[in-house]
């Protein structure tokens, strides 16, 4: 994310939408006032509630704090992929805590990613990356919660890995980025797709096929703000406030009324969180 470019434009209200994932805390909100400012300038689009989403330990408590802040908003708490080698047994007794709130919806942002590994320092390795996915399906399958996958090149042993541990009742791939084949894989076993801003790119060419494939009841929308702004905003720093031009590129993308799509995926959001 660069913030070079100026905050994109208001867009136009797009109601009722529910923003599935987004890190407040990176988007600078730092208390409740904070946050109330940030989830009131996505309420003025039609963004209603949101879903707040935890990388590592502190971010995880941090949302839990925000839910309780703002009833718009939710949580969802996991050790992000890249910081398995983090869960020790301290941190998995923590976030075992912290998942029983009522206001965490979610296991995530858990998954694999295999682009970090020998090019970030501390990245977790893939070995230490499965391990930590395990434990997350676990906890997600105890709690009765949703499982929210971060995935980056690693769709076959995602894949694998969900079916040898068995997965929950609800997995939602979040910022679904791969193609077609990959979406009907996910389709057939009843896995919900999120979609962000990377819809909207035009050079996205294999994702935005694949986003024409994804039946009604299985689609979420979301910012990833601060990162991943839709188009033409690309660059600039994103927030919630900006999913309506997701939706609508999604809608575009899906020759679907843009409103109609709003309505299903916040239908499918609710139902998803129980929110």
């Amino acid at each position: 994310m660069s913030n070079k470019r100026p905050a994109p434009d208001l867009p136009e209200p797009l109601a009722p939408i529910v923003d599935a994932h987004t890190h407040l805390d990176a988007c600078g909100a730092t208390d409740a006032a904070s946050t109330a400012v940030i989830v009131d300038r996505a309420a003025s689009v039609g963004v209603g509630q949101v879903v707040t989403v935890a990388d590592d330990l502190a971010a995880a408590q941090w949302a839990v704090q925000a839910a309780h802040w703002d009833p718009r908003v939710y949580a969802a708490v996991a050790l992000h992929p890249t910081r398995a080698n983090a869960l020790d047994e301290p941190a998995k007794a923590e976030l075992e805590r912290l998942a029983a709130d009522p206001r965490v919806v979610a296991i995530g942002e858990t998954g694999l990613d295999y682009y970090w590994p020998g090019k970030l320092d501390g990245c977790a390795d893939i070995e230490t990356q499965i391990e930590g996915f395990r434990w997350h399906i676990d906890l997600a399958k105890r709690l009765r919660k949703p499982l929210m996958i971060h995935n980056r090149e690693a769709d076959h042993d995602l894949l694998t890995v969900l079916l040898d541990e068995g997965a929950p009742n609800t997995v939602i791939f979040h910022c679904f980025s791969s193609d077609t084949t990959m979406a009907l894989a996910c389709v057939a076993e009843g896995y919900v797709l999120s979609f962000s801003g990377t819809v909207s790119f035009k050079n996205a060419h294999e994702l935005r096929e694949a986003a024409k494939v994804v039946p009604d009841e299985l689609i979420l929308v979301e910012t990833d703000a601060p990162y991943l702004t839709p188009h033409p905003f690309r660059g600039a720093p994103n927030e919630p406030y900006c999913l309506p031009y997701t939706v609508r590129a999604l809608a575009e993308v899906r020759e679907q009324d843009p409103a109609e799509l709003a309505k299903i995926t916040t239908a499918n959001a609710r139902r998803v969180y129980g929110i």
